[in-house]
């Protein structure tokens, strides 16, 4: 799985506005953006009643405990971008 801090760039990168401008507020719309789809897989992993249950993603065998802590720390990594 590709770490934290390389999705959270990814995820920021991916909403920067088309233009390719690298100003202030490009980037902090960006980040915003970012902040409200993780918060939004956060809350989905969240809503799973079973939370012992398990997924497999890319051949690995995760909790969804661990999709949730994996998720937070993406947050993290994007806040402090």
């Amino acid at each position: 799985m590709i770490l934290a801090k390389e999705k959270a760039r990814e995820l920021v990168d991916k909403f920067k506005l088309s233009t390719g401008a690298n100003t202030k507020i490009n980037i902090y719309v960006a980040k915003q953006c970012a902040l409200i789809s993780v918060e939004q897989i956060i809350d989905e992993y969240q809503s799973i009643s079973d939370l012992e249950s398990t997924l497999v993603v890319g051949g690995q065998v995760m909790s969804i405990v661990d999709k949730i802590v994996y998720w937070n720390e993406v947050k993290q990594q994007i806040q402090n971008l």
